[in-house]
């Protein structure tokens, strides 16, 4: 009988949906244990067991137990059949771990919290956005867009061919800064970017891992 596989986390986490894609595309079954970080009072204690730091995603296949995105990505990937999520040779790798050290480093901050938090998550609580952080987070966020876009291959993905983790890393990113407006006007000085956002947003992996919320 195959080990259980349980992603702990919340669905609306872009990091969490990081790992539920991967073990999507890889047609992996898994369990999702909710844990809300931002419950009062924290995650239960139980959950430092998982994750010291209290963060989410944590995972457990049978005894083996990680934390930290990258290193869950990986492992599903090597570990278990399916398509492959990261290129054989080591240029393409290094790329593809240059990507996801892009989005990690200066786009996850600046395109979600920054701007898709303050333009759209705030006003629908009834709070206001701070003008000055979105005008200063659209600098950044245009380097960050130019950057991947200088980055991606010829062809329908962010590595060409091949669909990697940086395509699977990008999207959850992405499926919250493009519900900003000027994540939109942003974008559209980016065709090919574009292109590769309809192209992920409209596979199956995406739709099963839609937050309910």
């Amino acid at each position: 009988m195959p080990e259980p596989i349980r992603v702990f986390g919340a669905d609306y986490s872009v990091y969490v949906r990081i790992v539920r894609l991967t073990l999507e595309e890889k047609g992996i079954g898994y369990e999702l244990i909710p844990v809300d970080i931002f419950a009062p009072g924290g995650p239960p204690d139980w959950y430092l067991d998982l994750h010291p730091f209290a963060r989410i995603p944590a995972f457990e296949h049978g005894s083996l137990h990680l934390f930290e995105t990258a290193a869950i990505t990986r492992y599903v990937d090597e570990a278990f059949d399916g398509p492959a999520l990261q290129p054989a040779e080591a240029k393409g790798r290094a790329v593809m771990n240059q990507i996801i050290g892009l989005l990690d480093a200066y786009a996850y901050r600046t395109l979600v919290w920054d701007i898709y938090v303050e333009r759209v998550s705030k006003p629908r609580e009834g709070k206001a956005s701070d003008e000055v952080v979105i005008a200063s987070a659209l600098i950044k966020a245009k380097t960050c867009l130019a950057a991947l876009a200088s980055l991606k291959s010829a062809g329908p993905w962010l590595l060409g061919k091949q669909l990697t983790i940086a395509d699977l890393h990008a999207a959850p990113i992405f499926a919250y800064f493009l519900k900003a407006p000027e994540g939109r006007e942003l974008m559209n000085e980016q065709p090919a970017l574009w292109e590769w956002w309809r192209l992920i947003s409209a596979r199956p992996s995406f739709a099963a891992t839609e937050p309910t919320d």
